[in-house]
């Protein structure tokens, strides 16, 4: 339906459910949508293929006690990015009702209001899913959603940007790290990613190898010494082993290459980058966007590829070993 991924002061003038019929006029349809451009400026639209920057804000507004009409927010990127945009690949809308389909329509700094009746939306889903459908979603009703586009890029462009920042970022991560290591009288590796790392203890048997189940106790700190998540301490409400298969892209990079250094029974202290973690993400309210993070971590068991480490524990607090939990979902679960 509409991810949480949806300006509130832009609430009152773009709330357009129930309008008179001159309003009404001023909508074009496109693929089950209703839309009209607010801003329009001058330059390159939205192809297939690009790479663009929006913010998006979604509500329905409905009818309430007393023949009140209710505004039910379904989504506001200003709020849950941060006030940054959101990136959004395009891809072709196959399907009607997607509000997807104004971005042909989009370029950079243009603005639109959209609209999808809540009819058109109940007819597209099975009458076995209709149970427990929010009290919004019913005939009448229209979402509604701003739309202010802040850039369109082609692929290769984001993708070159991107890399630029990340290199940049790389180099100043570095740095930020140099200067603790001479600060604390730390002794560290470098790798070729950009992750450093201390040996604490060795360990016994062959190095961890991709494939293989690991358990491991760990501590994550930022470099200002705030403990940000930990299996050993109460305080975060998971005190089992982190078990995971190293190698399968279910904790943040700089974990998957620095456990493929350890063996059965190594201790070790990893400094990673923040490209090699959460990049220009949040991870929970702890870590912010393009943080350093710092682990204490214990491999405890290893296993061979399918087999088991030990007890299925629950995942840790996911704040720091997900690539996706920034995202809110935790693939180490």
């Amino acid at each position: 339906m509409i991810k949480r991924i949806l300006p509130v002061a832009m609430l009152s003038a773009a709330i357009l459910s129930s309008t008179s019929c001159k309003q009404e006029a001023q909508f074009k349809k496109t693929k089950g949508i209703e839309y009209k451009i607010v801003k329009d400026v001058e330059g390159k639209t939205a192809s297939v293929g690009d790479v663009i920057e929006l913010h998006i804000h979604a509500f329905t507004d409905t009818a309430g006690a007393g023949g009140k009409r209710d505004t039910v927010e379904l989504g506001n990127s200003r709020k849950d990015n941060n006030g940054k945009p959101i990136t959004i690949p395009v891809q072709e809308t196959k399907e009607s009702a997607q509000w997807q389909s104004v971005f042909p329509m989009l370029s950079a700094g243009d603005s639109a209001v959209v609209r999808i009746s809540c009819d058109t939306m109940l007819k597209n889903i099975p009458a076995e899913q209709k149970q427990g459908l929010p009290s919004w979603l019913k005939a009448g009703n229209y979402v509604t959603l701003t739309v202010n586009m802040v850039s369109v890029k082609s692929k290769a462009d984001a993708d070159k940007e991107v890399q630029q920042k990340t290199a940049q970022q790389a180099q100043g991560d570095d740095k930020l790290l140099q200067d603790y290591f001479a600060k604390n009288n730390i002794k560290a590796e470098k790798t070729s990613s950009g992750l450093y790392y201390v040996m604490q203890k060795e360990g016994t048997g062959e190095k961890i190898a991709a494939g293989q189940m690991v358990a491991m106790n760990y501590t994550g700190k930022l470099l200002d010494g705030t403990t940000f998540d930990s299996n050993l301490d109460s305080a975060f409400h998971h005190k089992e082993l982190f078990k995971f298969p190293v190698g399968a892209h279910q904790v943040i990079p700089g974990w998957d290459e620095g456990v493929m250094m350890l063996k059965k029974g190594s201790k070790a202290t990893f400094y990673i980058i923040s490209s090699l973690a959460y990049g220009d993400r949040p991870a929970g309210p702890l870590v912010p966007p393009n943080s350093i993070l710092i682990f204490d971590v214990e491999v405890v068991e290893v296993a061979a590829a399918g087999g088991d480490s030990g007890p299925n524990p629950q995942a840790m607090n996911a704040q720091a070993m997900s690539p996706d939990a920034a995202k809110g979902k935790s693939k180490s679960k």
